[in-house]
């Protein structure tokens, strides 16, 4: 075709007869065709982005979140082609919803292309089947209980409800079953659909044409090279460059914190369902209802159009009613997306909930990065703090009575320094101050132990000799010899330095602040060993096992030496 264009008789005609013919625009070009192309670009982004993801996916709900964490946080650019795959479906769903839109207005669902229309709604469906399925593989807190949501939703289902659920979740819970069904329908059979459906949606739409806006049917057909061809590209760079400068800004896609079942958690769904959750929440309590019925009278109405709308006239005006219908329909929804974000925007105990749900997403993100996530699964990412272990079961059972921040606190402050020569000198000068014995029945007894009456080099003396009896390699063996003189003169009516002996009316110290010494004391501080009836401590040997207190003796002992930048070094549990 040498000529801009024919007119559109005389490219009919050429059709007929068969004869090769160049396709067309017919009508002209315009930027209003770009749509279909747009998402071509978008499609293939997804396959590639889809395809080099899925080369690092684990589908097992102990692996899923850790290998995503991996991608987004360690895997040269992979918070970038993470970025592109996420938010390239929220691309999808805007130029396709645009895309259905401008095509319900220029009236293109009439006959002969009903069938082309139908088609285009099954794949929009297939793209929120993609979205659905999708946003479970992160196996986060966000994803996990809005599938949860939506499994919940689609369960409700008359008759079929039972059998939906069965299907989608693989038992009687959540885990490796319902991972691995959406993984397998995420990325097999839904793009076998979506192929299928694509090629039969390209075939119809080059056998009809373009159809060109209203009033325009006996224009000239013009070639799409270089005309119509020259806009598709300027639209699919410009929403490429968009769509990467979003990515960028965002750096990738926002992962939570891993999964877990017993955690309260405020589910939302991905922002072209909000309007769904906001209509579900105004129903109240017909929300079930609401969530079945809303979806099925929109996809109905959209159904039916080629039906109800045959009047071969497709001006806008000539068909109010129907293409009022359709804006009306965009803009309930749109009103509804923007009134569920609305109101979790103004609710301040959410936004409180969402940043703690953010610091611990951030928390579990950067042990996962540092440490690596246990092979038990990814909730166990935070016990990989250093001494998780330890200081859990001190802040468990020891930070109440012992805490230097607790209101209740009943004992002596156990904190970095317990045990180490400044302990023991604090202690010696006052036993019964408030960081030692104040706090106690006895420290506030006539029993109590009196201030060390002792020149301060006799007192630094015996200070070695309390300070040596943990087994410390620093200990200066010459001041200890001269702390024992001391000791033999001056404290053997109450205590004995000799291990396993039992003291007068106070303790043994034999081993004192040893590891030994403290599963023992941990296990019974009854014992006559230690405190005997002197003791307000409960025992410990029936409620903790003995690795257990043998794990906690040892975090006292390290506490010795520890100082608090080196306990806030370890970070928060």
């Amino acid at each position: 075709m040498t000529a801009r264009g024919l007119r559109l008789t005389e490219w009919m005609r050429m059709r007929a007869r068969g004869e090769k013919r160049e396709p067309g625009i017919a009508g002209g070009p315009s930027f209003a065709y770009v749509f279909g192309w747009v998402l071509v670009l978008l499609l293939g982004i997804e396959a590639i982005t889809g395809a080099a993801l899925a080369a690092f996916y684990a589908p097992s709900s102990t692996d899923a979140w850790a290998s995503v964490a991996y991608v987004q946080d360690q895997m040269p650019l992979g918070w970038l082609v993470r970025g592109l795959h996420y938010h390239g479906g929220s691309a999808i769903v805007i130029i396709a919803g645009v895309h259905l839109v401008q095509t319900a207005v220029w009236g293109a669902y009439k006959k002969p292309r009903e069938l082309t229309w139908w088609i285009g709604i099954v794949l929009l469906l297939l793209v929120l089947g993609f979205a659905i399925s999708g946003y479970v593989l992160r196996w986060d807190q966000a994803g996990y209980w809005a599938n949860r949501v939506e499994v919940g939703i689609a369960a409700s289902t008359p008759v079929a409800g039972p059998t939906i659920r069965s299907l989608a979740i693989g038992g009687n819970e959540y885990g490796n079953l319902t991972l691995t069904r959406f993984y397998a329908l995420h990325i097999v059979v839904l793009p076998a659909l979506f192929a299928v459906g694509t090629f039969a949606h390209l075939v119809l739409a080059r056998r009809h044409g373009t159809t060109p806006r209203w009033g325009r049917d006996g224009l000239m057909v013009v070639a799409r090279w270089p005309y119509q061809t020259i806009r598709n590209v300027t639209a699919m760079a410009a929403v490429f460059a968009v769509l990467l400068g979003y990515v960028i800004s965002q750096h990738g896609a926002d992962l939570a914190a891993p999964a877990d079942p017993a955690a309260a958690f405020d589910a939302r769904p991905l922002w072209y369902f909000r309007w769904l959750f906001e209509l579900r929440h105004l129903a109240g309590s017909y929300e079930k209802l609401a969530a079945l019925a809303s979806p099925a009278i929109v996809g109905g109405f959209l159904v039916g159009l080629p039906l109800i709308d045959r009047d071969p006239d497709r001006s806008p005006k000539k068909r109010l009613k129907f293409v009022g219908a359709v804006i009306a329909l965009v803009a309930i929804i749109g009103v509804l997306t923007l009134k569920s974000f609305a109101g979790d925007a103004g609710d301040a105990a959410l936004a409180k909930r969402e940043q703690a749900d953010a610091l611990l997403a951030s928390r579990a993100r950067a042990l996962a990065a540092a440490n690596g996530v246990p092979v038990t699964g990814a909730q166990d990412v935070f016990t990989t703090v250093p001494m998780y272990q330890q200081r859990t079961l001190f802040a468990q059972k020891c930070e109440g009575c012992h805490g230097a921040k607790s209101k209740d606190r009943k004992g002596p402050i156990i904190g970095p320094g317990h045990g180490s020569r400044g302990w023991f000198a604090g202690f010696l000068h006052a036993p019964s101050g408030d960081a030692y014995w104040g706090h106690t029945k006895l420290g506030n007894s006539e029993d109590a132990m009196k201030p060390a009456e002792l020149a301060a080099n006799e007192i630094d003396d015996l200070v070695e000799l309390l300070y040596a009896q943990s087994g410390a390699s620093d200990a200066d063996q010459a001041k200890r010899d001269r702390g024992k003189a001391i000791f033999d003169k001056a404290c053997t009516d109450c205590h004995s330095i000799d291990e396993g002996v039992a003291g007068g009316v106070g303790p043994g110290l034999g081993d004192l602040g040893s590891r030994d010494w403290f599963t023992s004391y941990i296990s019974n501080p009854k014992k006559a060993i230690h405190m005997g009836k002197n003791s307000e401590m409960p025992r410990f040997d029936a409620e903790l096992t003995m690795v257990e207190r043998d794990v906690l003796a040892g975090y006292l002992v390290w506490l010795r030496t520890a100082t608090q930048a080196d306990l806030d070094k370890l970070g928060p549990l």
